[in-house]
């Protein structure tokens, strides 16, 4: 008689196995990325939403973020109901590999240590290493700047892809985890003003939504109580985004470093310039977050059981 694991045993092991997977091999190829093929799948209406008069395109937008949204839960429930039905050893590793792809830790912080290994080939190739990681105009930062974005960077992503993914799993299994990749990745491609402003307005504001809880995880995982939780939230309430300042303030006032987007926030203000110590301690401090946030959600996950 075959054995079928109670779903909480399962996906505390299959979130266990992800885990090793993800400190291990990494990312797929982009050709083989759930993700990637997601990022190909809204540029086709990326094309013409833009476009619309501005009510029309939000409508069209929010319709959009539904249809698409609500179309890869609906895959990862079926996908998921169909697993759990299987025996232990074949449910585990398949589930482990459907929810790989859903979060990136090792992809991460490898891109930060890339960027400030770039310093070796002078200034220029740290910024076109950096331009690889984030959106920002990066053409004319100076060290400083270059290592301050790196670590904004790190902080931000920390949250959108480690703790939301693993936090929404522990919710809703593989559907709340892959239902966080597409909303996300939405607010990433089309969350944007200018052109964007009415077609990816709603994007925008489900992903505040969503990662409002998890951007707060994010910060208590890296933050000393020390530093007093008011202190943090005013730090983290200078950004315009309701929570990317606050996994970036968390990391600012424990480093005691200075960190910023010209013409837009100063964290920290008082804070040491960052350098390649601040870098250094600043992947110390996630890769200390990221491992908790692993505990937490492998020990959330076997609770359901």
């Amino acid at each position: 008689m075959e054995i079928v694991a109670p779903p909480g045993v399962t996906g505390a092991v299959a979130l266990a196995l992800a885990w090793a997977l993800d400190a291990r091999f990494g990312e797929l190829p982009s050709r083989w990325h759930p993700v990637a093929w997601l990022g190909a799948l809204l540029a086709l209406p990326g094309r013409a939403l833009p476009r619309l008069p501005p009510v029309l395109a939000f409508v069209a937008g929010a319709a959009a973020w539904w249809a698409v949204v609500g179309a890869v839960a609906w895959a990862a429930c079926w996908l998921q109901q169909g697993l759990l039905g299987l025996p232990w050893w074949a449910s585990i590793p398949l589930i482990a590999l459907a929810l790989k792809p859903s979060f990136a830790w090792r992809m991460l912080k490898d891109e930060v240590r890339a960027v400030e290994a770039a310093f070796v080939g002078g200034l220029p190739a740290a910024r076109d290493r950096l331009a690889r990681l984030c959106s920002r105009d990066v053409g004319t930062l100076d060290a400083t700047a270059v290592r301050e974005t790196a670590i904004e960077t790190l902080a931000e992503n920390f949250n959108d892809s480690v703790v939301a993914p693993l936090f929404w799993f522990v919710v809703a299994g593989l559907p709340g985890a892959w239902a966080w990749r597409a909303v996300n990745t939405m607010d990433a491609m089309w969350g944007y003003r200018g052109r964007w402003e009415w077609a990816g307005k709603f994007a925008a504001r489900a992903d505040d939504l969503l990662a409002w809880v998890p951007a707060r995880l994010s910060a208590a995982l890296l933050w000393l109580p020390h530093i007093g939780w008011g202190a943090l939230r005013g730090e983290a309430s200078r950004t315009p985004s309701p929570n990317g300042g606050w996994p970036m303030a968390a990391v600012a006032l424990r480093l005691d470093v200075r960190l910023s987007k010209p013409g837009v926030y100063v964290l920290n203000a008082s804070g040491r310039p960052a350098d390649a110590g601040a870098v250094a301690a600043a992947l110390r401090t996630v890769e200390h977050g990221a491992r908790w946030a692993f505990v937490l959600a492998f020990a959330a996950t076997l609770l359901k059981a």
